[in-house]
Order: structure tokens, then sequence, then C-alpha cells
């Protein structure tokens, strides 16, 4: 492995001439289907916050802390966890996330209150990074010319997740009656991937030995080094930003009038979703032929037509199921579009640009999260859904302006 400290100028894109991909089919699927697992541990609680609410007393604000706690320490497990894959020993590396995230499910089952529920919350989410562990490795046994077909596998995996997950807690918790039932039956999923999953990475990255703190300590120079990097690190911010604040915000709009709706109607709005989570798969094979920058022009004017639905038609189901469609495809591509675009940037040190550019994306969710429930508790759902179009903005700006960056 090379240096972790970046040259002046980003080496060449590797050539997009046709190569056989390295990453059988069996291993994306089982990248995919395990990175769908593990991001689910983000998601699946953002339909029962208004169960959380009831069942430990506090207000919905209050409960909202637990998405925004998710986000922050996804974005922390991104900082401090995913560059150890540059350098670290895979599979233990995957065993050890998974034991810890699974553990920390299992705590916030078990949560007497909002504090330690809060606490479980950030330290699980600093863990199940795993699915940023999988995408830059998936890249690299790719190989050139495929990268953008593996980035889009995983991807579809951690969109499918992401929304399906939703879905699947609301659903067990309007079964059981119980919120902590969904933490329960995701720490086993969790935990049952220890079996499977470190066995198909493989053993390391090769090359030397890098340092903990040289590896982190390369992230400030890589940062200055690539302007596609910093490109693809504010559109990652700012889309999803709106994205969380739509999904921090959707069961309490769904539970309020008109609707008067429960926790299982605020997951099935992850299922309502499905069809553009499956759609957004060919963003990668799209970018590989079309270019990044693109497929994040498609994916904006999606999003934008997304608030625009849920604002013109919020009072409205119909609304709301196509306004959640167009937001999940345009954000799901604008990530694959963002990563294919950082990954093209240095072979050897694609986890830290992975960790930079999802640092931004998750640190944009945990204030789009937090503003999102702010917005909607002063404003309503208009304040939320206009507060989203100002966090567009940024991003338009920057596209009419990187024309050069691909």
């Amino acid at each position: 492995m090379t240096s972790a400290v970046p040259s002046a100028a980003p080496p060449a894109e590797p050539s997009a001439a046709p190569s056989r991909s390295g990453l059988k089919r069996p291993a994306a699927l089982a990248f995919a289907g395990a990175s769908a697992l593990t991001v689910a541990n983000i998601y699946f609680p953002q339909p029962l916050l208004d169960a959380v609410a009831s069942g430990l007393d506090v207000s919905g604000s209050a409960a909202s802390l637990i998405a925004t706690a998710a986000q922050v320490g996804y974005a922390l497990g991104i900082a401090l966890v995913v560059p150890l894959a540059d350098a670290a020993r895979l599979r233990r590396l995957a065993t050890t996330l998974l034991l810890l995230t699974t553990a920390g499910l299992l705590v916030a089952a078990a949560a007497p209150n909002l504090a330690t529920l809060t606490v479980a919350t950030l330290a699980l989410s600093t863990t199940t990074v795993l699915p940023q562990i999988l995408v830059p490795t998936a890249a690299s046994l790719a190989g050139p010319g495929h990268s953008g077909r593996a980035v889009g596998a995983i991807g579809i995996g951690i969109t499918l997740g992401s929304t399906l997950s939703r879905t699947l807690s609301g659903a067990v918790a309007g079964l059981s009656g119980d919120w902590r039932t969904a933490y329960l039956v995701a720490a086993a999923l969790t935990g049952g991937l220890v079996f499977v999953l470190p066995r198909l990475l493989p053993a390391s990255r090769g090359g030397r030995s890098v340092p903990y703190r040289e590896l982190i300590g390369s992230l400030p120079r890589l940062v200055r080094a690539h302007p596609g990097l910093r490109f693809s690190a504010l559109l990652g911010a700012t889309v999803f930003a709106a994205f969380s604040a739509f999904w921090a915000t959707l069961a309490f709009h769904l539970a309020g009038p008109p609707f008067g709706l429960g926790v299982a109607w605020a997951g099935l709005f992850g299922l309502f979703g499905l069809p553009a989570a499956l759609l957004s798969y060919t963003a990668g094979r799209l970018s590989d032929r079309r270019g990044p920058r693109y497929v994040n022009t498609v994916a904006l004017v999606c999003v934008s037509a997304a608030f625009l639905v849920l604002g013109v038609g919020g009072d409205s189901l119909t609304a709301l199921v196509i306004g959640t469609n167009l937001l999940v495809y345009g954000t799901s591509s604008s990530q694959v579009a963002n990563q294919v675009r950082v990954f093209r940037l240095d072979e050897q040190v694609r986890a830290r640009l992975n960790t930079l550019f999802m640092l931004a994306s998750f640190t944009g969710g945990a204030v789009g999260s937090l503003t999102g429930a702010a917005l909607y508790a002063r404003w309503g759902w208009t304040g939320m859904v206009l507060g989203c179009g100002g966090f567009l903005l940024p991003a338009a700006v920057a596209l009419a302006r990187g024309r050069h960056l691909g």
C-alpha cells in the first residue's frame, strides 16, 4: 500500500476500457445483503419515534434525539473506524463491528429511559459502519471499468435496508405492541452475520501496515488534494440533509391530522418506496456510461420534485407516496454517483476517501434530522418542506459550477 500522504494532484482516472470484474455475483449479493441488514440499524428507529415518546413518557421533539444520535454516531464511526479498512485485517474488523453492534442493540432494547436509549443508539450507530467498508472493498475487487456497477450493487442493498427497515420495524412494533421488539429483531439479524460475512472478505488490503495515527492524520490532506472529493461531499451533505429531515418528521405528520395513523403506517412508507429503491440500481451503471455529474443532476431534479409534491400535497397519502419514491430514487442515485466519482481519485486510499465523503453526508443527515424536527415543531409540515428546499439550493449551485469535476 502506498503512503497515506496524497500527491499534490489527483491521479488520473482509470481507463474505461472493459475488463473482467473480480467481484463475483454471489459475493456481490452477500455484500449487498449484509449492507442492507447493518445499515438498517440507523433507520429502523425512525417510524418508532412516536411510540418511543409514548412509551418513555417524553415529548416528540425529545424522542427525535434518537434519529439525530443515530446520524451522529454513524458519522463518528465513519470518521474513526472506516479508515481502518485501508490497513486493517478486514475479517477481524468485520467480526468485531458486528459483535459490538449486536451488543448495542440489546442495550437499546432494554433501555429504561431516553438517556440510556440515546447513548446506546449513539454507540451502536458508531459500530454499524460495515456498509461503508464493503463499498470501497467491492469497488477494489471489481476493478477498473466496473466500479460503478459494484457501487450500485452495494448501493441497492443500502437503499433497500434503509427503506425496508422502516417497514419491518413499524410492522414488528405494531404487531407486538412494543417498540423494543424491533431492537431485538435487529440484534438477531446483525448477530447472525458474524457467521457468514467475514469469511467472504479478503483477509486484508495487503501492502504495508499503516499506523492508525497516520490513517487519521492523512484525512485533511486528502480533502485539500482532491476537488472532486469536496464536490461530492457538498452534494452528499445537502441532499442527505433534506432526505433525513423528511424521515425524521414523517411519523409525526402521519400521526397528526388529517391522517391520525399509527406507527405501522409510518413504517409502510419504506415499502411504498420500494419501486424507487429498486430502480436506483441503474445509477451505478449509468455513472460508468454517462459520468457521475449526469446522475447527480437527474437525482437533484428528482429530489426537488419530491419536495414540490410533498409541499403541495402534504395532506394526501397519494402525494406522500409519490414524493417518497422521488426522494428515495434521487437520494440513492446521488450517493452512488458521488461515491463513483470519489473512488476514481486514488485506489490506494479508497476507504479514507469514502470516510470523508460519508462523514460529510451523515453530518448533513444529522443536521437535517435536527433541523427538520425543529421546523416541524414550530411551523409544521410546510415549514419542514421549505427548509429542505433551502438544503437543496447549494447543491444546485455546485452542480452548475462543477462541470469540470465530472
